[in-house]
């Protein structure tokens, strides 16, 4: 609001002036005494610094609400691809950089830009952004929690990310691996297609996650938890343990129905597993001690030494053991030969 002075004020003024000054003529001088303007100089000075320090407090506090909204989720950051770390990595098929849909959306935010901000935490549980400029984010880093294949886009094309903070009950929550593949699940049920493949391994990769925590659960608590219908649980628990031996079997899981994906399990079930024999590697070495001849064999794993004509005593057995297991100790069990 502009501060003026009364005219009354300045009526008065003059008039007195012109009394001191004998001036009683009825003319008119556009000059206030140096006394009044001084006065009225430092009453504009008080008002100006008032002014300015109200605007001061305000841009802190605008700065403190920025501070606060960041941390909360209610601001955007623009953040490089490289300060995003992908700790969990993607509940999709390995191959989904070269799949349509990617090709799609990377021309989609080439041409248009990223629609959707991806999701992530401070690396840092403490980080807190700079209080004199809260949106310049360049040197703190970050784990990502939804968005691979916007983070991916982004990074092919040299673009800078959108990106928005989780929820802070989220980033101290107990067991954080579980909420960090809940909230990549979430997302994806609600933004992408999952096939039911991918759909099935994420929710029993997240049951088994929460049971290696320690956490106590059943079928029917997760399927709350996670919002899905506990019939769901026992097969998603029964692909992610197969998961290998299907992606193996059948080289379309990724394009399977729930339907068939039921029958291909059945009929996995339903097969006895063959066990894959390792065809008997027999391996032989000889040495000539003396008049002696010593024979060392390996056969399936099992290491057997023979010579004839050798009177050991039991600290000559044990020396000789000694040694064996010094050798074995230095060559790892299971490395290859050569």
């Amino acid at each position: 609001m502009k501060r003026t002075i009364p005219r009354s004020l300045v009526s008065k003024a003059l008039s007195q002036s012109a009394e001191t000054n004998g001036t009683d003529d009825g003319s008119k001088e556009d000059v206030v005494p140096a006394s009044t303007a001084a006065a009225f100089k430092g009453a504009g000075s008080a008002w100006k610094a008032g002014a300015l320090a109200q605007s001061q407090a305000a841009v802190e506090q605008g700065r403190a609400q920025l501070v606060d909204d960041i941390l909360n989720g209610r601001h955007e950051l623009q953040v490089a691809p490289e300060q995003v770390e992908d700790p969990i990595g993607s509940d999709r098929r390995d191959d989904w950089m070269a799949q349509d849909a990617f090709q799609t959306l990377l021309k989609s935010i080439e041409i248009n830009g990223q629609d959707t901000p991806i999701l992530v935490w401070p690396e840092d549980p403490n980080w807190k952004p700079d209080p004199l400029n809260p949106t310049d984010v360049s040197g703190a880093r970050f784990i990502m929690l939804t968005g691979r294949r916007r983070h991916a886009a982004a990074k092919s094309l040299g673009l800078k990310l959108r990106a928005i903070l989780a929820p802070p009950d989220k980033r101290d929550a107990e067991n954080t691996q579980f909420e960090m593949l809940f909230l990549r699940f979430r997302e994806n049920e609600e933004r992408e297609n999952l096939s039911a493949f991918e759909r099935l391994l994420a929710i029993g990769e997240m049951y088994e996650t929460l049971r290696a925590s320690g956490e106590k659960t059943t079928a029917v608590a997760f399927a709350s938890r996670i919002g899905v219908h506990e019939s769901i649980v026992s097969r998603a628990r029964a692909v992610f343990a197969a998961r290998e031996q299907i992606l193996n079997a059948f080289k379309n899981a990724y394009e399977m129905s729930f339907q068939d994906l039921q029958k291909a399990m059945a009929s996995l079930e339903g097969k006895p597993r063959k066990q894959v024999k390792k065809s008997a590697q027999k391996l032989t070495a000889k040495r000539k001690v003396g008049g002696r001849n010593l024979s060392l064999t390996s056969e399936n794993g099992t290491l057997s030494i023979k010579a004839a004509s050798v009177p050991l005593s039991q600290d000559k057995l044990e020396e000789l053991s000694d040694l064996i297991a010094d050798f074995l100790a230095k060559n790892k069990e299971g490395s290859p030969a050569g």
